[in-house]
């Protein structure tokens, strides 16, 4: 890759950069690192579009790691309700508690990486775009631009970094970083690619080759198991009964509906409300809705009427709007 190609990527990135609010426009001064941190960690397997109304929020309600590291986890893990992996939520809390001791967050990628929650990738994203160390951040989109560019089948990490690090020049790394991650976001994509707008096209091995789609190779993912558990209803004088699952675990922390463990086996569910079909990262999982009476497990009565406020995550937001939908349905026709 040449000096040259390098340019013409900088130059489409200052002419077509994203705007979010976590990023600096290219060329002006680098962001405040708790900003591009909490933006690192919210992009970690969900969109841009997801996340930019979220970060806003978060931001607005603690504008600081020292607010966010003196906030309550309950408040914290209500707040992430929706934006799924919840582990994120438990590393961020730690996290922003271990930079609040520490004054600050280190500068380089190697010390980042000491921090709860931040692995490869993000400390490389975080040093490079708040601290303008030259760093080769690696995520999925800017494994496939390096992947085209070079027609590798299945290129390793460590192999994508060295070539990443050649291409970066030693001014902006942020830039470079950045408009690395938009170009396989916006241009370089999984498909549909419009490599007619691509700055380096001329450069791509894989656009010569005629068959740019096919690198990388895609990988077969082997079969999702399934599983089955049942989620308790239980409502009295308009409030409902939640619990708060194990802080270790699967939705870690989260507010809840009491209920079943998750088996492979089905349960009896032959009274329930409604069920969902709900798919995690290494399980799909049917989750029936039955209702009960009295209270299970420790917990607290919520209001119906603020129900939003308990911070369900989507799992148990999806089973209370089948109950809330059988109950008003019920309520019409009596």
């Amino acid at each position: 890759m040449t000096a040259n190609a390098a340019e013409r990527l900088i130059q489409h990135y200052v002419d077509n950069f994203r705007r979010l609010p976590w990023r600096s426009p290219p060329g002006e001064p680098p962001p405040e690192p708790y900003r591009v941190w909490l933006s690192e960690i919210m992009l970690q397997q969900t969109t841009v579009a997801a996340v930019q109304p979220r970060f806003e929020r978060f931001v607005a309600r603690w504008p600081t790691i020292q607010a966010l590291a003196a906030a309550k986890d309950e408040d914290i893990l209500s707040e992430w309700a929706g934006l799924g992996y919840y582990a994120r939520a438990r590393n961020l809390i730690a996290c922003a508690r271990e930079v609040a001791w520490r004054g600050g967050f280190p500068e380089t990628a190697a010390e980042l990486r000491e921090l709860p929650g931040i692995g490869a990738y993000t400390s490389a994203a975080i040093a490079a775009i708040a601290f303008g160390e030259k760093a080769a951040a690696v995520d999925t989109n800017v494994e496939r631009v390096i992947a085209r560019l070079c027609r590798l089948r299945q290129p390793s990490r460590a192999t994508v970094e060295k070539l990443t690090a050649g291409m970066m020049g030693n001014e902006h790394p942020g830039d470079f970083v950045q408009a690395m991650m938009d170009l396989g976001a916006t241009i370089c994509r999984p498909r549909q690619l419009r490599c007619g707008e691509c700055p380096l096209q001329s450069d791509c091995a894989a656009y010569a080759g005629g068959d740019p789609e096919a690198f990388p190779e895609r990988r077969r993912r082997a079969p999702r198991p399934h599983r089955y558990g049942v989620a308790w209803w239980i409502e009295r004088d308009s409030h409902v009964w939640l619990i708060r699952r194990p802080a270790k675990g699967l939705l870690g922390g989260m507010a809840a509906l009491p209920g079943s463990e998750w088996m492979e086996t089905t349960p009896d569910a032959r009274d329930a409300i409604g069920s969902i079909r709900h798919v995690f990262t290494h399980f799909s999982l049917d989750l029936a809705v039955l209702r009960r009476l009295e209270p299970e497990g420790e917990g607290w009565w919520q209001p119906l009427d603020k129900l939003a406020e308990a911070g369900l995550p989507t799992l148990y937001r999806r089973a209370a709007e089948i109950a809330l939908t059988a109950r008003n349905s019920a309520r019409a026709a009596a």
